[in-house]
């Protein structure tokens, strides 16, 4: 029985070093701060991806590459609200390892670290999986994990990986000091691509102002499907000129209840659908008017740089006596 143990402890042991070292091929130093320089993950042969708030300049960034090479970096897009930045490097061809979106709690997991030239690592396991949220001003981010793994300093922006080596997100400090905080691969490609894209996240518009209402129970109890029995949606409060929403035929005084086959309780619920990728797609919007439920379609457009100025302002004044007012 003891050699048996030894023989799985071994086993095991064996395994993690391979796992480390698979991940730590693609882990890299980011050095864009005064203080301790953090970490990164390679993408792809030229794209690195690394924590935001560790960028505390634009220009003049380096990475210090597995091998010892130091290389110049140029800033390609970032967005604070999800802590995800990307950065381009031209002139070396990187090895990334690949990037997996199989999660489950319980799982031992390695985070891995180079905030100076060698790697670093720490042992854990995820001990919970979260659903969507969103920074305040942020597009909502599909998911996070949470591991007992100790993100030591310099750990922001480095990875987060299996028994097997594979990248399952991107670990942060900025939002949790006690353990370790990911953001998880499947929430973290749209943010990544549409940095490489646009340089930046503009949450997809329909250019309307809304304020959350309850519905009483016999229009709740009227909505078809899975909006049936829902207590509160939003109320348009206007509507703005030549947008989505206007195209669409939405009018004052309408209450928006769904939204691309998802209940629309409140402001957060609807930001949480006009995810940058649903720009130019065609969407069912579910809204009563006169008591009764109808549908309508309505396609989000780019959010403009003034809408997105409006947003910020809705949120930061929003509370009247209880109601939330925003922009979607």
């Amino acid at each position: 029985m003891t050699d048996d143990r030894s023989s799985t402890l071994s086993s095991l042991s064996t395994d993690l070093e391979a796992a480390v070292a698979a991940a730590a091929t693609s882990t890299v130093r980011v050095d864009a701060r005064r203080r301790l320089p953090a970490s990164g993950i390679v993408w792809d042969p030229h794209v690195i991806v690394t924590a935001a708030h560790v960028l505390e300049r634009d220009e003049d960034i380096s990475v210090g590459l597995p091998n010892g090479d130091v290389a110049a970096a140029a800033l390609a897009g970032r967005d604070a609200g999800s802590d995800i930045a990307v950065l381009r490097v031209p002139d070396v061809a990187l090895d990334a390892t690949d990037w997996s979106d199989d999660v489950a709690v319980g799982r031992i997991v390695v985070a891995v670290g180079r905030p100076g030239r060698d790697h670093e690592v720490a042992l854990g396991i995820i001990r919970a999986i979260g659903g969507s949220w969103r920074a305040r001003g942020g597009v909502p981010v599909e998911g996070y994990l949470r591991t007992d793994a100790t993100m030591y300093p310099g750990f922001s922006g480095g990875p987060l990986a299996d028994a097997s080596g594979r990248i399952l997100g991107m670990n942060t400090s900025r939002y949790a000091t006690d353990d370790g905080f990911t953001v998880p691969t499947m929430a973290a490609r749209p943010i990544i691509e549409a940095l490489l894209r646009d340089g930046q996240i503009r949450p997809a518009y329909i250019g309307v102002a809304s304020q959350t209402v309850a519905l009483t129970e016999a229009v709740a109890g009227s909505l078809p499907g899975v909006f049936a029995g829902q207590g509160s949606g939003l109320l348009v409060a206007g509507v703005e000129p030549g947008t989505p929403s206007d195209a669409a035929g939405l009018l004052q005084g309408d209450v928006i209840v769904g939204l691309a086959g998802q209940p629309i309780r409140d402001t957060d619920e609807l930001m949480a659908e006009l995810l940058p990728g649903r720009v130019g797609e065609a969407l069912p919007v579910l809204v009563v008017r006169g008591g009764a439920s109808q549908e309508l379609s309505i396609t989000p457009v780019d959010r403009p740089e003034e809408a997105a100025g409006q947003q910020g302002r809705a949120h930061r004044h929003g509370d009247r006596g209880g109601r939330r007012f925003g922009r979607g």
